[in-house]
This record gives structure tokens, C-alpha cells and sequence, in this order.
């Protein structure tokens, strides 16, 4: 019930029979004899705060990210306290902070732009479709390629390096999806170019399997943006309507999760041709279709949570 181990309860016992229930309380530990930490409060502060503001490239050290040796450097830089290497990992942990994979933003992505959308523009969209009682959904497209290295890393014994064995052939298979949050998927798989022919052609497959009008939330790639599609919408404008992301803004995207979700499921370097490739494809989203409950999970994301709020 508790998950306590016998040889724990059998310490225990032990304990009671010679010292009562006083020994079983939790005894204090006491800090060992030493220097105590070097850096005080002030110096901490500055420190943590040049991690938060800078990267260290920004300080003359290579690398974007902040390591344990980079951290020494600065504290060094800083301070002028040397510390070992597993000492700036204590300090670290001590201080709350740990190591994470970090998000990856564009440098061209205006934050200005990014506000207004998910602010103004994207509770326009959602208030007009619920007045259209409309459907709306978020879209994108991606590609499989067989010369895909596989991802990952496989127990072998120490000193060998293990062998995936991938196909010599290069070919590719593109998929064009779109997702609702109440866990609603739509797809479609080609061989060729994403050109506006192909957008069209998903376009009005959306909005036939909807059975009502569709708001579609886009990025801005230049096919999305073409005089073809355009002219397309403007015929089509009672039933599908395009809206665009910020550019440079993939995170606001929950279809981007599910092309995430499709690339580590399909593993394109075992395909041994475009067929077998685009065969994996479409199974793979048409088991996603089966299961709503994962789909509604692309939405609860840090970055996308806005579409639910």
C-alpha cells in the first residue's frame, strides 16, 4: 500500500525495540564543515541574470547554449571564483536550475506580429466561427524522405557502434494534414511538388468532408499566398475561408505536432520504395483518425494552448 520495502519495515522494527518510538523520528542532518558558498547574493544574481539575458556567444565563448563549462567561465568572468566543473553542476541544482532542451525560435520572427495574432487577430477568427458555427482547424504539410538517418540510439556493447541498415535509394512522399481540437483529422498524401493544384485539391476535399464551412489557419509558405490558390478561395468563399500565421512562427501551429508525431511513427529509411513510403504514410494518420483523444493532446502544448483558451 505504501511501497515500503521488508527490509525497510524490519529496520524499523529493529529501531523501535531498542530506542521506542523516539527513534524512529527523522534525525536532522547536519551540514559538513567547510568554506560555504563563495559567491554571494549579489554576484549570484548577476550571474543568473547574464544566463537568462545572454547566450555565450554574446560573451565571446562559442556555443549558443549554457553548459557547465561555459557557466564556469562566466562565473570566473564574473566573480573571479574558480570553480571545478562538477562544482558549477551543484551550484546549479542548488539554485533551481536544471538541464532542458531548449525551444528553437527564429531570428526573423517579429514579436510584435506574433502578439497581435494571438491577441486580436486569432480570437477574431475563433468569434466568427462560432457565429458561422463553422469548423475550424489548422493545417500544414510536410515531408518523408528515405535517406533519413534513424533517430536515436540502441543499447550495444561498449566500444561498437551499431548498424542501421537504411535504403541506398532517394525518394520522397509528401503529406498535406489538418486537425481540429475537438480531435478531428483530415489528410492527404502526394508523391510530388506541394504546388497550388495540390492545395486546392485538399482545400476542397476539407471542406466536401466537413459538411460545413471550414476556417483554415495557415503558415505563410509562398503556395499558401499564390494567385491560384487565391483565385480558388474567391470562387469557394462560401465554404472555406484562409487565415495565415505570423511568419517564421511553426510553435503556433498544432499541426506542426502531428508532422512531429508522423516522423517519429514512420521510419521512411526502412521503406524500400515510394510505394511501401507513402503506404506507411497514410496508415499511420489514418490509425491517428481512430484515436481523437491524441489528436485533442496536440493541442494542450505549451505554445499552442491559445487555440483552447
Amino acid at each position: 500500500m505504501f511501497g515500503v520495502s521488508a527490509r525497510s519495515v524490519g529496520t524499523w522494527w529493529r529501531a523501535s525495540r531498542t530506542g521506542g518510538r523516539r527513534a524512529l523520528l527523522a534525525a536532522a542532518r547536519e551540514p559538513r564543515a567547510g568554506k560555504g558558498e563563495l559567491i554571494d547574493d549579489s554576484a549570484r544574481g548577476a550571474v543568473l541574470r547574464a544566463m537568462q539575458d545572454y547566450t555565450p556567444a554574446d560573451i565571446g565563448q562559442s556555443g549558443v547554449l549554457w553548459t557547465r563549462a561555459s557557466v564556469r567561465v562566466l562565473i570566473k568572468l564574473v566573480c573571479g571564483v574558480s570553480m571545478t566543473g562538477r562544482g558549477v553542476g551543484k551550484w546549479l541544482r542548488r539554485h533551481d536550475l536544471t538541464p532542458q532542451r531548449p525551444a528553437r525560435r527564429s531570428y526573423r520572427q517579429q514579436n510584435d506580429q506574433v502578439s497581435r495574432s494571438l491577441e486580436q487577430e486569432y480570437p477574431a477568427i475563433w468569434a466568427q466561427a462560432s457565429v458561422e458555427k463553422a469548423e475550424l482547424v489548422w493545417a500544414d504539410q510536410c515531408g518523408l524522405c528515405s535517406d533519413t538517418a534513424p533517430s536515436g540510439r540502441s543499447w550495444v556493447p561498449a566500444g561498437q557502434t551499431p548498424l542501421a541498415r537504411v535504403n541506398g535509394r532517394r525518394f520522397k512522399v509528401n503529406i498535406m494534414s489538418a486537425v481540429a481540437s475537438r480531435g478531428a483529422l483530415w489528410f492527404t498524401v502526394f508523391p510530388g511538388k506541394f504546388t497550388a493544384k495540390v492545395m486546392c485539391f485538399f482545400l476542397d476535399r476539407l471542406a466536401t468532408h466537413a459538411r460545413r464551412k471550414v476556417h483554415v489557419i495557415f503558415d505563410r509558405h509562398p503556395v499558401h499566398r499564390s494567385k491560384a490558390v487565391l483565385a480558388w478561395l474567391t470562387e469557394n468563399a462560401d465554404h472555406i475561408e484562409l487565415h495565415l500565421i505570423p511568419g517564421y512562427s511553426p510553435e503556433l501551429n498544432p499541426d506542426e505536432l502531428l508532422n512531429a508525431d508522423l516522423k517519429h511513427h514512420v521510419h521512411a529509411a526502412r521503406a524500400t520504395s515510394a510505394e511501401e513510403l507513402a503506404h506507411e504514410t497514410r496508415r499511420f494518420p489514418h490509425h491517428r483518425q481512430r484515436q481523437p483523444r491524441i489528436v485533442c493532446g496536440y493541442f494542450t502544448a505549451q505554445h499552442v494552448r491559445y487555440t483552447t483558451q
